[in-house]
């Protein structure tokens, strides 16, 4: 006989990562080809001496430098390893079982994972044609047992980002007794002149939080930090659901020195950002359907040609993310690579 353990673990799906092939170029995980900034380098160098040392349990330094960063009382912020990590805390803080989890779909794959962890109901709810959120078929979707939103703008893996107009209206409709988490992992990638700042939307309202990451824009996938930003009556609770040392002191050291290389960062997003542009204005040209993208990557919609697109590209060394049936994510790479993929994305518009 086994030991008892869960009966709903076979109903919750696995967390799909993207693919790595030796030599090939790797487009798959909305990842920054360079390394983190050389000054974040050194500072995680540095770090490394201590490592035999626990790191600070509630990583007051990060939490404090954060604060100053973005304007709030330290109160108002806690960090996690990696924004992910926090939606999970979130959940596990804001949800009873049984209680419903609405987000937009296809978005950040982890939403239905981490609400079912916590026996939470994930709710799906169908996006606009071109891929972005249909934020009043999610305000119609609230019942009384939902109890949190994900807001994933810009969306993964669609792209489009939510205007400030429209999220003000949305939030205008939910009740406030429902916590509405502005995912904003891609945050420093937007350039829009109606653009949503999570932060501030969290200082205005009781029941708005936002989600950021070191991961993307900063380039510490590989280190794991990410943090919230909320109301203190709701920063508190997600606070009590983390799991003990898990922002290593590395990190954290990692992300102080990111919040002190403003001007590094800006320069190498505004490179991505034009990258974006040349990309998506390359396959409109070629024939393919690419909604506007406000993130780090484009998403073709191809629907039930997604996985032959991704089966073409990989075929030729470059990993694409797919999303079967639905379409497939590309992250912007530097523009060799970059180019890499336009060359087979045209041939296999040739060959089809």
């Amino acid at each position: 006989m086994s030991p008892d353990v869960r009966t709903d673990l076979d109903a919750i799906p696995a967390y799909v990562p993207g693919a790595t092939v030796p030599g090939a170029v790797k487009l798959a995980s909305n990842e920054t080809t360079a390394g983190p900034l050389p000054s974040v380098a050194a500072a995680i160098a540095e770090a490394a001496a201590g490592a035999n040392r626990y790191p600070d349990i509630i990583a007051r330094a990060l939490v404090d430098k954060l604060a100053d960063f973005l304007g709030v009382q330290p109160s108002n912020v806690t960090a996690g390893c990696g924004s992910v990590a926090l939606c999970q805390q979130l959940v596990q803080a804001s949800c009873a079982p049984g209680d419903e989890v609405i987000f937009g779909w296809r978005s950040f794959e982890a939403y239905p994972i981490v609400a079912r962890i916590a026996h939470a109901v994930p709710v799906q709810v169908p996006n606009r044609a071109d891929g972005s959120l249909d934020l009043d078929a999610i305000a119609e979707a609230v019942t009384d047992r939902t109890r949190l939103i994900f807001v994933c703008t810009p969306n993964n893996p669609t792209g489009p980002a939510v205007s400030r107009t429209e999220l003000t209206k949305f939030l205008d409709r939910v009740p406030e007794r429902v916590t509405v988490a502005l995912d904003e992992a891609y945050y420093e990638y937007l350039r829009s002149d109606d653009a949503v700042d999570g932060v501030a939307e969290a200082m205005a309202r009781t029941n708005v939080v936002s989600l950021r990451t070191f991961s993307k824009a900063y380039g510490l996938a590989g280190l794991r930090v990410g943090y919230l930003v909320g109301p203190a009556d709701l920063v508190t609770p997600v606070v009590k659901m983390v799991v003990p040392f898990s922002v290593s002191s590395l990190a954290q050291a990692a992300g102080i020195a990111c919040l002190e290389a403003g001007d590094e960062l800006r320069s190498r997003t505004d490179a991505v950002v034009a990258e974006r542009t040349r990309v998506r204005e390359a396959l409109l040209a070629s024939g393919f359907e690419v909604p506007e993208s406000q993130a780090n990557f484009i998403w073709l919609p191809l629907e039930d040609r997604a996985t032959a697109f991704n089966d073409h590209c990989r075929e030729r060394l470059v990993i694409t993310r797919c999303f079967a049936g639905d379409g497939v994510r590309v992250s912007i790479g530097d523009p060799a690579e970059n180019d890499r993929f336009l060359s087979a994305a045209q041939e296999f518009v040739t060959v089809m």
